[in-house]
C-alpha cells in the first residue's frame, strides 16, 4: 500500500518537474572549435534569449589544458585550470579533490542534480500545497456558514457516558499535539523565506529556522509513538462493515437535520480519518526516517526499481527512473514525498478538527473529559451506546448473583 501511494505521488511530482528539467537540455551542433569546446558567445546569447543549449559540452570540458582556448581567441582562458573550469569540474563530479571527512558523499561539493528539486520545492510544491490548505479552510468555512453547527437534537445534560479512557486520550493528544507542532515547523521551513523573512528579517528567521529544525527532528519520535498507541487502541473498532455503506449513503447526516445513521464506536467518517492517519502516518514516518538517516535508510532507489519493472513511468513519459542514487538525491526525493504527504495529512486533519470542535456540539468532550452527553452518543453512535448499556446490565446482573463475603 505504501509503495502504491508513493508511486502515485512521485509520478505526479516527477511529471511536473520533468518539464523544468527538459527545458535546460537540447541537442545542438554548434561549432566550439574556436574555444576549445568551451562556452562561446553564441551560447551566452542563446541563454539570454531563453533558447535551449545542450550542457553536455560543459560536462566533457572540465579543466583540460589541451582543450583550453588561446588567450588571444574569443573567450579564451588563462589556462586549463581557470576558475570556471574548476567550478564546472566540481559541478559535474570530475574534479580531483580530497576531503578530511570520511563520511559518505563528503566529496560532493556541488550537486548539479539538485536544481530540479529546488525548483520543484519552491515552485509547484509550495504553490499547490498552499492551494490545498487554503482551499480546505475556505470549504470548511462555507460549510459552517451554510450548515451551521450540528446540534444535539434531543434533551441533553441528563447524563453522560464514558467514551474514551485516559490512556486513549493520552495516545490521541500525543499523536495530535506532535502532529500540529510538526506541521507548523514544517510550514515555517518551507515558506519561511517567502513569508517570515519579509515580516521579521533574516536574523529572526535564522533563529526560527534553526529552532524549527531541531524541534521537528525531535518531536517526530513522539508522533511515531502516538501513531503506535492510537493504532493499537482503535484498530479493532475501525474494521469496515456494511453499516458504513449505510452511513456513507446518508452522508452521516451532515447535510440533513434529524438524520442519524446507526453506528458503533466509530462511524464511517471516523474510520476514514483513522485509516488516513495510519496510512499517511506510516508513510510520512518512513520518509522522515529516511531524511534523518539518509545513508542507512534509503527508500527511493528500490522503489524506482519496482516502478520501472511495472512500466508505469515509461507509460506516462518519464522514461526509466534512476535506480542508483547518491544520498543527496535520496534526501531530495524523500523531502518532496514527505512534504506532499504532509500537505494531504494537514488538509484531512483540518476537517477532523472542525468536526471535533466548532462543527459539532458535544464532540470535543470525548477528548477532553472522556465523558460525552448520552443523548449525543445515542444520536451519533446508537449501536455503541446499546452495546455499552448491555454490557453494564450484564455486569450488574453478575454482581448481584455474587453473595457478599461473610
Amino acid at each position: 500500500m505504501l509503495r502504491i501511494l508513493l508511486a502515485i505521488s512521485l509520478i505526479f511530482g516527477l511529471a511536473v518537474s520533468a518539464g523544468a528539467q527538459d527545458s535546460t537540455t537540447a541537442t545542438d551542433s554548434m561549432d566550439r572549435s574556436s574555444t576549445g569546446g568551451a562556452t562561446t558567445l553564441e551560447d551566452i546569447l542563446r541563454r539570454q534569449e531563453g533558447l535551449q543549449v545542450d550542457p553536455e559540452y560543459r560536462r566533457s570540458n572540465t579543466g583540460s589544458a589541451d582543450a583550453a582556448a588561446d588567450i588571444t581567441q574569443q573567450l579564451g582562458t588563462l589556462g586549463g585550470a581557470s576558475e570556471s573550469d574548476v567550478f564546472r569540474a566540481l559541478r559535474y563530479g570530475t574534479a580531483d579533490i580530497s576531503v578530511t571527512s570520511r563520511s559518505p558523499a563528503a566529496g560532493t561539493i556541488i550537486q548539479d542534480g539538485g536544481i530540479w528539486w529546488l525548483q520543484a520545492r519552491e515552485g509547484w510544491l509550495a504553490t499547490y500545497g498552499a492551494y490545498l490548505l487554503g482551499g480546505t479552510l475556505v470549504l470548511l468555512t462555507m460549510f459552517y456558514v451554510l450548515r451551521g453547527k450540528i446540534r444535539i437534537e434531543g434533551q441533553s445534560g441528563v447524563s453522560t457516558i464514558l467514551r474514551f479512557t485516559t490512556f486513549e486520550r493520552f495516545g490521541h493528544w500525543l499523536f495530535a499535539g506532535s502532529f500540529l507542532i510538526l506541521g507548523l515547523t514544517g510550514l515555517l521551513t518551507l515558506f519561511g523565506r517567502k513569508v517570515v523573512i519579509p515580516l521579521l528579517g533574516h536574523d529572526a528567521f535564522s533563529t526560527i529556522a534553526i529552532a524549527s529544525k531541531w524541534v521537528h527532528n525531535n518531536i517526530s519520535w513522539a508522533f511515531m509513538l502516538g501513531l503506535i498507541i492510537i493504532t493499537v487502541n482503535w484498530i479493532a473498532h475501525n474494521i469496515p462493515n456494511r453499516l458504513d455503506l449505510v452511513w456513507l449513503s446518508k452522508a452521516g447526516g451532515l447535510f440533513s437535520k434529524g438524520v442519524h445513521p446507526p453506528a458503533r464506536k466509530f462511524n464511517a467518517g471516523q474510520k476514514m480519518i483513522f485509516w488516513g492517519c495510519v496510512v499517511l502516518g506510516v508513510s510520512i514516518s518512513a520518509s522522515g526516517l529516511s531524511l534523518l538517516f539518509p545513508f542507512e535508510l534509503p527508500m527511493f532507489a528500490k522503489t524506482f526499481a519496482v516502478l520501472n519493472s511495472t512500466g508505469l513511468p515509461q507509460l506516462v513519459g518519464l522514461g526509466t527512473l534512476p535506480e542508483v542514487m547518491a544520498p543527496q538525491e535520496e534526501m531530495q526525493y524523500a523531502q518532496l514525498w514527505h512534504s506532499i504527504v504532509a500537505f494531504v495529512f494537514m488538509a484531512m486533519i483540518f476537517a477532523h478538527i472542525y468536526i471535533g470542535s466548532v462543527g459539532m456540539e458535544g464532540a470535543i468532550d470525548a477528548m477532553t473529559t472522556g465523558e460525552v452527553d448520552t443523548q449525543w452518543a445515542k444520536e451519533h453512535h446508537s449501536l455503541w451506546v446499546a452495546e455499552v448499556e448491555e454490557a453494564d446490565r450484564a455486569a450488574a446482573a453478575k454482581a448481584g448473583q455474587v453473595s457478599p463475603a461473610e
